[in-house]
């Protein structure tokens, strides 16, 4: 299979994801859009190491890596969001004023 089919879905993955993630005013959404980009980096992972010609066995190591990764970064976020809606009761970026500088 042709590698720059995989990495225009990547790009068009994480085009979506980086349009969600800047125009999206809820938490949930945006940790979702944050999820679409990393899953596209994995992606382009894959499929570089197959272009490039070396063992695609290490593309697939790194792609796991960035699951985990992303698992992990999924449960802080949503730590996070349920500690935000507690002590402010709404999931509304904008509405935060405890993030604003």
């Amino acid at each position: 299979m042709n590698p720059t089919l995989y990495l225009g879905f990547a790009t068009l993955l994480f085009g979506i994801g980086l349009y969600g993630l800047l125009q999206r005013r809820s938490l949930v959404a945006m940790l979702i859009s944050l999820e679409l980009m990393l899953a596209a980096v994995s992606v382009n992972v894959v499929a570089l190491t197959t272009l490039t010609g070396h063992d695609a066995s290490m593309g697939q190591v790194v792609a796991l890596i960035l699951v985990g990764v992303a698992a992990s970064e999924t449960a802080i976020g949503l730590s996070l969001f349920v500690a935000i809606h507690r002590a402010s009761h709404s999931i509304d970026v904008e509405n935060l004023s405890e993030l604003k500088g």
